[in-house]
Formats: structure tokens, sequence, C-alpha cells
């Protein structure tokens, strides 16, 4: 299986890395491969000052090893040997109007001393970070990741969609990091699915991805903006940074490993404002998203 899903998300990189190309009309993804010392690597592609996207990556990795002792420790498991491949991007474009985007999905392994395997799940998502709200592109990114759904489960949806609301929490803010979207993890074999079954979902929502977000770049991306909402745009994402160094998983679990630095803050934007104690004018459009953010609501 393993090998199955880095076959996979290789071509999955190339797809997705080749549409935002085109979409950008500009910047082309810089590719810088990898190794870690520990065993496995990956391959990094980085966007940069394009005509939209001010800064994003796309990147795969293949990383396997002894556990670490805070991994362990945080799984509930011993000495054990572990093997974890993924594709996680994250996409800022520099018109406000346009929403950020991340996206992540993976496969991971766990063996005992003697190579026998002794766990194995798939994990990942998509979601939507607006910094204005537009209320048919939720309703869009939210329409495409049920159909995917849809096809495998027709609870899954409305699990996932929750999964994905509680998860994107930024608990010190007591608001929402975006409008949301898909979250899953530890997708194991059970009576219901197989993990072949988990390989076929898990792809079927990274398929969906560019159908879920480029039309809302292509609709988004010429429009006007003012200098203050920019500026609101970059308040915003202080608020992404702060969930991703607080509380993403993700992050921590590769700064606990010993990942590669440059790759896990990739996901960070390059212009960020941290203004004391900021708040929207009443009735503005501003105000609008701040509302849906702190009460998350049904899209479709």
């Amino acid at each position: 299986m393993k090998e199955k899903f880095y076959k996979y998300i290789q071509e999955l990189q190339d797809r997705i890395t080749s549409k935002l190309e085109e979409t950008d009309g500009k910047a082309k993804f810089q590719e810088d491969l990898w190794e870690r010392a520990e065993g496995g690597g990956g391959r990094t592609r980085v966007v940069e000052n394009g005509n939209v996207f001010e800064k994003g990556g796309v990147n795969i990795s293949a990383v396997h090893g002894p556990l670490a002792p805070a991994m362990q420790k945080y799984f509930k498991v011993g000495d054990v040997d572990f093997f974890a491949c993924g594709l996680s991007l994250v996409l800022h474009p520099k018109n406000p109007m346009v929403p950020t985007v991340h996206a992540n999905w993976r496969y991971f392994e766990m063996y005992d001393k003697e190579g026998n395997t002794i766990d194995q799940w798939f994990g990942g998502g998509q979601d939507l970070t607006p910094y204005y709200l537009f209320e048919e592109d939720a309703a869009h990114f939210h329409r495409i990741s049920k159909q995917a759904c849809d096809k495998h489960n027709p609870d899954f949806y409305e699990v996932y969609k929750q999964k994905c609301d509680e998860y994107f929490w930024n608990s010190h803010r007591d608001e929402a990091r975006g409008i949301g979207g898909l979250f899953f993890d530890y997708c194991k074999a059970n009576e219901e699915m197989s993990i072949e079954n988990w390989y076929d979902f898990v792809t079927e929502v990274g398929d969906s991805f560019l159908e879920a977000y480029v039309p809302i770049v292509e609709k988004r991306k010429d429009l006007e903006y003012t200098k203050a909402q920019r500026d609101w745009q970059e308040i915003r994402r202080g608020r992404y940074v702060e969930f991703n160094l607080v509380h993403d998983k993700g992050t921590l679990f590769g700064l606990k490993t010993n990942g590669r630095i440059e790759s896990i803050l990739m996901s960070l934007p390059p212009h960020v404002q941290w203004v004391y104690d900021h708040h929207p004018e009443p009735g503005s459009e501003e105000e609008k998203l701040l509302k849906v953010l702190k009460q998350p609501k049904n899209w479709v």
C-alpha cells in the first residue's frame, strides 16, 4: 500500500502544480529535492511572487525510521519503526478576495522491530480560509467535497465536515481558522472499509481538489481591492500563523520527528500583521466574516 499511495501523490503533485502554474500565468514552481538523515526524503515545490499566488507550496515526502520518543508517547507505543508519506499544500493568493487553501493527504504505518506491520491508516482533508466571504464560493468548495465523500459513504461528509470545524479551531481566539471543508484521520480497516477502500476514498478527495478550488480563484483573482482590504488580509493571516504554530498536529509532528524545517514552515504567509486589539467596523464585510468564523455553518 505504501508504494501505491506514494506513486499516487507523486502524480497528484505533478497534476496540481501544472494546473496552478497555468492559473497563475507567471510564476513557476521551484523544485527542491531533500533527504532526511534518519531515512527518506521529499520533493518540495514552492511558488512565490506570481500574478495570483504570493506564496505557496505543494510538497510530498516519504520518511521512515525509528519513531521519536515524543511520538511514541503521543501514539502510546513502545520502541517501534514507522513509515509516513503524504502530500501537503498551502496557497496564499495575493488578492484578498481569493481565499487561502490548505490540503493534505497522508498514509502512516508502524512496525515492530521484526518488521511486522502493527498499525496503518490514512488521513487528510482540504479546507478553505477566505478573507472576504463569498457564500457561493464556500458552497462550491463544500459541494465538491461532499460529492467526493458521497461516492464512498453518504455519512462521510457530515462527519468529516464537523471534524474539520472542530480541528481548525483557534481555541485561544474562540474562532475558526476558515470556513472548513473536510478533515479525517486514523482511517483504518474495519468491517465496512478495507484499507483498499480507504485508499479509494482518500484519492477521490485528492482528485477533487482542483475542481473545488481553481474555479474560485478564476472568479476572484482579478477583482479590485484597497489597501485597507489588503491590511485585513494580513491581519487574518496572523490568525492562520497562530493556528499552525500552536495547534496544528502536522506541524508539530514534523518538528518532533526532525522533519525538514523549510518544508514544514512553508505554510506560513510572507506578509502578516498583528494589530493590537483590532476589531472590524460593525456591519462591515470584515465583521460578516468573523460572525461565520465564530459560529461555523452548513454550506450544502
